[in-house]
């Protein structure tokens, strides 16, 4: 029997994450600004702010218009541990009232993470351990971007931190800009980084709002190009998150 590729995986099931996107942003509202910057083949790193929890990766499954493979907490890989996750970010976002929801949705909830646990491995999810060794997430992630695919590594823990200097935009960790280096230095792939930012996904599940998307136009390792790895690795890394903060800030102004 041949297994179906990740690609074929998607499609397939593509109605269905239509569905669960529809209702975990159930309320919300989505406008995207500059939707044309976003890279339509070939090898592409999609980067952002992540204050939304599962709400951003409802919206970047809804906005991007071609195949897309996410790094995730490897804890939504079982049925348990993403069960934990929901109650917690109810629990934090909505207190006492929280808990309510989450007995008044409990059955179509398990109906969600059981479908969602299940099938997440098999559309090419990568599983990254927060607290431990990230090896094995980077390799394929490498391997996707040499295989022209587009991966999305969104920053932060999936919520806002009030005291922060940026409580939207959480400092970026340097696995994007690496992988970047790698590919052009070791492949003489120019992988495009796109960098996007959103705001309203921080708003507690079933509260309507809108959620604004900014994406900005892709930017390259090579234009960053310094004496060494340690340092064209920084300044990379630096300038998306400086990119995003500045994508963020145009959409308050907006």
């Amino acid at each position: 029997m041949t297994v179906a590729s990740f690609e074929e995986e998607l499609r397939r099931l593509q109605p269905v994450f239509h569905r669960l996107s529809f209702l975990a942003l159930l309320g919300k509202k989505v406008e995207v600004r500059r939707p044309e910057n976003f890279v339509g083949d070939g090898p592409n790193i999609i980067v952002g702010n992540h204050s939304g929890s599962f709400k951003d990766v409802a919206v970047i499954y809804r906005i991007v218009p071609r195949p897309i493979f996410f790094t995730a907490n490897k804890m939504i890989f079982s049925k348990e541990e993403f069960d934990f996750l929901i109650r917690k970010h109810l629990r934090r976002h909505l207190k006492d009232f929280g808990l309510v929801i989450n007995s008044a949705l409990k059955p179509l909830k398990y109906l969600f993470v059981r479908y969602a646990a299940t099938n997440i491995a098999k559309i090419g999810t990568i599983p990254v351990d927060l607290y431990s060794n990230k090896r094995d997430a980077f390799r394929r992630c490498q391997e996707y971007l040499q295989k022209g695919r587009a991966i999305i590594t969104l920053q932060g823990r999936g919520r806002v931190f009030p005291k922060a200097a940026h409580p939207y935009v959480s400092p970026f960790r340097r696995g994007t800009s690496i992988l970047a280096y790698l590919l052009y230095q070791e492949n003489g792939i120019s992988v495009p980084v796109t960098p996007l930012a959103m705001f309203g996904t921080h708003v507690p599940f079933l509260v309507p709002g809108k959620i604004r998307v900014n994406v900005g136009q892709p930017m390259y390792i090579a234009d960053y190009l310094s004496v060494g790895f340690d340092e064209t690795v920084g300044r990379f890394r630096d300038a998306l998150e400086a990119r995003v903060k500045a994508l963020f800030l145009e959409l308050l102004r907006a």
